[in-house]
């Protein structure tokens, strides 16, 4: 989300005048008499001026660097605070945690890899043939969950179990973020809660810790989900936690086909794999991509990287703009990602793209020329964001750029052999 989108500008005489699109639509919603409340000289917080029962925020505010909301968190959870704190990141993006006593209860997201039909796919317990199935079935009044327990996928206690790992999964993503805003509102409204969970916050809080800081090892060695770990004869590990991956290890699945087989999250995929490659008992090899879908996987965790940290220096606006610069000028992409994004992330639309060059292409010759045009396009987005990171991350660790770089060669290499 451009910034400029929540762009209100105020006048002379003290009046306010919305000039962004989102600026706009959030003030239409908020009609009415309103209190200014005290503030820093530059901000101003409004909050209506006649609603007696109106649910409370004591805490709002910006992240402005990595590791914030992991601060804030922290002063919910030892004041034992119950209530709801939201956390929107600068593509618009939606998470709520529910919080209560210490315990995280629930949890949402509108990122579409932490909804519960993701989670539940890449958990292994739909498949994508019964996670398009049970997305044509669910209305507003049945849950995508129910409708899963009442198509006979799952039960409703795997159900409950995959739940709170959403939950967790929403919390691990909120505090890997370094740019947004968020508020804290006292008390829980249980509409919003169509399930209970009782997890820890400090347990939950620490795991996150150690996923931030274990990520950029992992990366290192396995550059995407999708390479392919295979055993080099080595003897296997005696755990029984570490054998149970080595035996999954069959030099045909990537990580994420791992995790999914496995029942476990993509995070604990690479943790086990990462461990495998220590002891010398696995090797991991780039993907090898035969069809449509396959590059396009590959060609986002590509933009998706690329994205994460741009926009976490503040420079994902400028380097979106050139993209699609580059994009308008290549002639092709206009039909190539016809209703098939860039998403906020920087990612496309599997299903549209393989549909889009079956109609512009099709074949073997349509992988080829798809394979060729995402290089480009992610080729492109690098070559921007190269200098851009440079720049910006001045004394930081000269490190992240080089790991960046070297995962998205490796990953392009990968779609044009």
């Amino acid at each position: 989300m451009k910034l400029d989108e929540r762009l209100v500008r105020v006048d002379a005489t003290g009046t306010a005048h919305p000039i962004g699109r989102v600026a706009s639509r959030e003030l239409r919603q908020r009609t009415g008499d309103m209190t200014l409340l005290a503030a820093p000289p530059r901000v101003a917080i409004l909050r209506a001026a006649r609603e007696q029962q109106l649910a409370r925020s004591w805490l709002a505010g910006e992240l402005v660097r990595p590791g914030m909301f992991w601060d804030i968190l922290s002063v919910i959870a030892q004041g034992g605070r119950n209530g709801e704190l939201v956390v929107v990141d600068q593509d618009g993006e939606q998470r709520a945690l529910f919080v209560e006593a210490g315990h995280l209860v629930g949890a949402s997201s509108t990122a579409e890899r932490e909804r519960l039909g993701r989670v539940l796919y890449q958990y292994g317990a739909l498949t994508e043939e019964q996670l398009d199935m049970v997305l044509r079935v669910i209305t507003p009044e049945v849950r995508f969950g129910e409708a899963a327990v009442a198509l006979g996928y799952l039960t409703r206690e795997r159900l409950f179990e995959l739940i709170g790992r959403q939950s967790e999964e929403v919390l691990y993503a909120t505090m890997q973020l370094a740019v947004g805003s968020f508020y804290f509102i006292d008390g829980i409204d249980e509409a919003k809660l169509p399930y209970r969970l009782r997890i820890s916050l400090a347990s939950l809080m620490m795991e996150g810790v150690r996923r931030m800081d274990e990520a950029s090892a992992y990366a290192s060695r396995i550059p995407s989900l999708f390479h392919v770990p295979a055993r080099t004869g080595a003897p296997p590990p005696a755990e029984p936690e570490l054998l149970r991956w080595y035996e999954a290890v069959d030099g045909k699945r990537s990580v994420d086909e791992l995790s999914r087989a496995l029942c476990e999250g993509s995070f604990d995929a690479m943790r086990a794999v990462f461990q495998l490659l220590q002891r010398g008992a696995v090797r991991v090899a780039p993907p090898r991509p035969t069809e449509p879908k396959a590059v396009v996987t590959i060609v986002n965790q590509c933009l998706v990287a690329i994205f994460a940290k741009v926009d976490a220096t503040g420079g994902g606006a400028e380097v979106r703009e050139q993209l699609a610069s580059f994009a308008t000028a290549g002639g092709v992409y206009d039909a190539l990602f016809r209703d098939a994004g860039p998403a906020p992330d920087g990612s496309l639309v599997l299903e549209k793209i393989a549909d889009n060059i079956e109609l512009l292409v099709g074949g073997a010759d349509g992988t080829k020329l798809l394979a060729q045009w995402l290089y480009e396009y992610t080729a492109f987005a690098m070559f921007v964001a190269e200098p851009l990171l440079r720049a910006r991350l001045g004394e930081g660790d000269p490190g992240e750029l080089a790991a960046l770089s070297k995962q998205v060669a490796e990953l392009l290499r990968a779609i044009c052999e």
